[in-house]
């Protein structure tokens, strides 16, 4: 009943919603208007490409597992939801056999996430189906519940509870942002989607399908929860088909993190205009654009790491400085424990805010007197130094000499 009353909307021509024009879901896009920002973003990543063919595959797999975990990362904090980022780098990094020393405990909502995000991207040439779209609703929601309350996981929703709104602002002054089609009409919306994302020869540009594939999933919203990050995910199996590469090295999810107010603008203003989305996919690849610059800050990242360790590595035969782990001593040549390997990795990780002897002993899990004596012994070897910065507790940082 819902679905006819909505139609008979859609067949008079004045409309809300996209998904109740005449015309939907006929995609339209002015390509003139648009080859300059695909060329900009091409380039950009074979800039990229070209740069990570010639660091080896060792420093490429450490990149991608940078890359993957911000994404894990980001895809849910635009949710609102925190993941650990130390479980979720070891989860990623045991799936793709990358050692990176002790790994963390994980939880199954990580795992989850991680399988979503992996099989879009490592099994990004497998066909979009309706039962690997349920694999990862099921993943993301092990519990069969969102926070509290109990969600139809691993199944398209009913709208039991009514319409399938996106709202925000406290509870009697909501504002409703978007309506997605009713659910009477999802089997057939959904079918659709899936014939046109498993369709090689379609006619749109890869990167195109990429915008296009993320906008149309999130316009149908067809889970109780979980829909951004689907969207995401399968907006990044389109990505990673287009870049003909399974392995990632840029994370859109992060830049749309960091840009959220611009994203849920154009994706609220898109949803309720008309099926022409130039103006949608022209964000998309300047968003996707900034995403691969930042790819190469990430890069950055990953070689001062590997040359931060190599140069002590090769300093090991005088200082005894080690990257592995060991029960450590506070002697100057004995090699670095498991502790100050791990807070050594998360100052390069670009560490916010003052290291401390309390935050250290947090961090690595040991008493302040162990904690002290890490520092002490890293503080010898030349590695850590005080920091200049005045406060109430003395702080430390890398040592310029170090890096």
């Amino acid at each position: 009943m819902a679905y006819a009353a909505h139609n008979l909307r859609m067949n008079s021509g004045d409309y809300t919603y996209i998904w109740q024009a005449n015309d939907w879901p006929t995609w339209r896009f002015d390509l003139a208007t648009l080859a300059q920002p695909l060329a900009e973003v091409s380039r950009a990543q074979g800039l990229l490409m070209g740069r990570l063919a010639d660091v080896g595959m060792a420093l490429r797999d450490q990149a991608s597992l940078s890359v993957l975990t911000e994404d894990v990362i980001k895809t849910s904090e635009i949710e609102g939801e925190q993941l650990n980022a130390e479980s979720v780098r070891s989860s990623i990094a045991r799936r793709l056999g990358v050692d990176i020393g002790a790994l963390a405990p994980v939880d199954r909502h990580v795992e989850g996430v991680v399988e979503m995000v992996l099989d879009a991207t490592a099994n990004c040439n497998d066909p979009v189906t309706r039962d690997r779209l349920f694999g990862w609703h099921a993943a993301l929601f092990p519990t069969g519940y969102s926070g509290l309350v109990r969600i139809n996981v691993g199944g398209w929703r009913d709208d039991a509870t009514g319409p399938m709104q996106v709202v925000s602002g406290p509870l009697g002054r909501q504002r409703v942002h978007f309506e997605a089609p009713p659910a009477g009409g999802l089997a057939a919306e959904t079918a659709r989607f899936l014939a046109w994302a498993n369709n090689n020869a379609s006619g749109e540009p890869p990167l195109i399908k990429a915008g296009l594939a993320h906008l149309w999933w999130v316009t149908l919203h067809p889970f109780d929860d979980g829909n951004g990050r689907i969207a995401r995910a399968v907006g990044d199996l389109f990505l990673a088909r287009a870049d003909a590469s399974p392995q990632r090295f840029y994370s859109l999810s992060a830049q749309i993190q960091r840009e959220r107010n611009a994203y849920y603008d154009i994706l609220e203003r898109t949803q309720k205009t008309s099926l022409d989305a130039t103006e949608w996919l022209a964000w998309f690849l300047a968003t996707l654009h900034r995403a691969v610059d930042q790819a190469q800050h990430t890069l950055d990242a990953v070689l001062y790491k590997t040359r931060f360790w190599q140069r002590w590595a090769t300093h090991g035969l005088s200082t005894g400085l080690s990257t592995g782990s060991s029960t450590g001593s506070s002697s100057a040549l004995a090699p670095l424990n498991e502790r100050q390997v791990k807070l050594v990795n998360r100052l390069l990780d670009d560490f916010r805010g003052k290291l401390t002897t309390s935050k250290w002993a947090v961090i690595a899990k040991c008493s302040p007197d162990t904690a002290l004596r890490d520092i002490t012994n890293l503080l010898t070897r030349g590695i850590l130094r005080k920091s200049a910065a005045g406060g109430r507790s003395t702080s430390y940082e890398l040592n310029d000499v170090a890096k």
